[in-house]
């Protein structure tokens, strides 16, 4: 039987495997590098390229939208606010905590034209920022680094996780080589008794 084998456990119970990836995806989107051990890593990276394959969905549903009519405008702003929802239901209620700068600074709502000051969100950067830049993109919106040294006290392993860049590609070590032609069949060999001339 094949009971729990799926997926890295990490040691965790579910509540607490969830809390981690919430808390792991947060960081990643707001900083777009981290790192963590490798484990981590590779179990991160489905969960947060499905929450911005739901803002990609977004961004396009919108985007092909423009220009019609605004019946089909009001449908498509209801699909993307549906695939939000999806992303806040998945982030939990982590999604609405700001945005730091590198140097730690807050980081204020640039869209925000009220007097009020408000940040700028997870899930605000997850669904104006990235789902646009990988709107061409499908799929593999992240990238893992191992790193040589392992990490102090237990001495995991370590990896970096960091989002593409705009137009970035995704470094491959081996070329695909091209498939070998089809064996060609040998032609039958004239036998003697066809190749003799006939006598008479």
């Amino acid at each position: 039987m094949r009971h729990r084998k799926r997926g890295r456990h990490l040691n965790r119970t579910p509540a607490h495997r969830r809390s981690l990836f919430r808390n792991l995806s947060r960081a990643l989107i707001t900083h777009e590098q981290i790192t963590t051990t490798l484990p981590k890593a590779k179990e991160l990276r489905p969960f947060v390229e499905k929450l911005i394959t739901l803002a990609k969905r977004a961004h396009l549903v919108v985007a092909q939208a423009a220009g019609k009519d605004e019946a089909e405008v009001q449908k498509a702003k209801i699909r993307a606010l549906h695939y939000r929802r999806q992303a806040m239901a998945l982030l939990g209620p982590t999604h609405g905590t700001g945005i730091w700068n590198k140097k730690g600074e807050w980081m204020e709502d640039p869209l925000n034209t009220s007097t009020k000051k408000s940040s700028d969100t997870v899930l605000k950067k997850l669904f104006r920022e990235l789902g646009p830049r990988y709107a061409d993109r499908p799929g593999g919106y992240t990238r893992i680094l191992k790193q040589h040294y392992r990490r102090l006290g237990d001495a995991g392993t370590t990896a970096v996780i960091e989002l593409l860049k705009a137009g970035e590609k995704k470094v491959t070590l081996k070329a695909k080589t091209a498939a070998a032609p089809a064996p060609v069949a040998p032609s039958p060999a004239p036998s003697a008794s066809s190749a003799a001339p006939a006598t008479n």
